[in-house]
């Protein structure tokens, strides 16, 4: 089969290797759809971990099922997570599953930029879900990013009457855009460095929108009677953004950072006085999201109340992952990028 093995993002080779063998409790999924998610793009989260293959938002159909599978059977259409809890210990059973121990061990094999990806037992236990009717493979592929974004707004707590500051319109900052005003949130502000991103936002359910440079906390109260966002959404870690994001959270708000920093970044300033001493502020962090999210993601697609299908910009065939690789590490010209494995 082929695969797309990654050494850089200006390195992406499509490889032969053999189709995966599966073994009891396992699938063989045939890859349909596999989106590139900014993840993939960090050089530096990826340069001692070369060459391998990536690819981890993935939807296809069930090859093969090994000794033991009873939940699915050839034939069906399904997305899968690559990272799953296992559910029983301190953390999992608290409702912190996205932290658990297990979760940043499991995978699937190769990785979604393949034909054909093997998925262990656990994965199939707990981190395989059927696709509903109506949703096709290039939204299903969206399972995972939303499930990592609805996470994200359950813990900072978006939801009816909620001033929502968007910062960063990456397709994750469009997500959060959409979600925000499926919940009820508003008004929904956005800020991005491109011009193309902010009108899209303004599509997807943004009231107000800037760009990044010329953006102030008081363009915010402008269009929030006066107040400060109730919920910073940080889609980026850059320091200007994430400075922007202290200075625009209201007393009693909530910053959600929903991104890591820059490379070789490993301290944020904050006037710890200024913003929380008697602010009564918080900042919450998220990563990936449980099989519940999972499922929820899912629901949301098929209902169309997150309308990822408009967010896909570019849908490429295997051989040209590389163009894809590139639009993606730019992210002037896209916004979301999907490989078609088997095109």
């Amino acid at each position: 089969m082929r695969v797309a093995m990654y050494y850089s993002n200006s390195d992406v080779r499509v490889e032969e290797q053999p189709v995966p063998e599966i073994g009891p409790g396992e699938i063989l999924m045939r890859v349909h759809a596999s989106g590139i998610c900014g993840s993939d793009v960090m050089e530096w989260y990826r340069r001692d971990k070369v060459p391998l293959v990536l690819g981890h938002e993935v939807a296809g159909d069930v090859v093969e099922v090994g000794e033991g599978v009873t939940l699915f059977s050839e034939g069906d259409r399904i997305a899968a997570s690559h990272h799953v809890p296992c559910l029983t210990c301190h953390l999992c059973r608290h409702g912190h599953e996205t932290a658990c121990p297990t979760l940043h061990t499991t995978k699937f094999y190769p990785g979604g930029f393949a034909e054909y990806v093997r998925l262990p037992a656990i994965n199939v236990d707990r981190g395989t879900y059927p696709l509903p009717e109506g949703v096709d493979y290039l939204a299903g592929s969206f399972a995972e990013p939303l499930a990592c974004v609805l996470r994200g707004q359950r813990r900072a707590g978006v939801g009816p009457g909620k001033s929502v500051l968007v910062i960063g319109c990456g397709v994750s900052g469009m997500m959060h855009v959409d979600l925000a005003r499926a919940l009820g949130a508003g008004p929904i502000v956005a800020t991005d460095l491109c011009d193309g991103r902010l009108r899209m936002a303004e599509q997807f359910g943004a009231a107000a929108v800037y760009h990044a440079k010329d953006y102030t906390p008081e363009k915010f109260r402008a269009a929030n009677e006066g107040r400060l966002a109730d919920i910073v959404i940080a889609t980026t870690g850059a320091l200007p953004a994430l400075e922007q994001a202290f200075a625009s959270t209201e007393r009693g708000g909530t910053l959600l950072v929903f991104a890591p920093t820059d490379e070789g970044v490993q301290h944020v300033p904050v006037d710890f006085n200024k913003f929380f001493w008697r602010m009564d502020r918080s900042i919450v962090t998220t990563y990936a999201g449980s099989p519940a999210d999972h499922y929820e993601a899912l629901s949301l697609i098929a209902a169309g109340r997150v309308r990822v299908r408009e967010m896909i910009t570019h849908v490429l065939p295997l051989d040209r992952i590389q163009e894809g690789f590139e639009l993606v590490a730019r992210g002037d010209e896209s916004l979301k990028v999907i490989i078609e494995p088997q095109n």
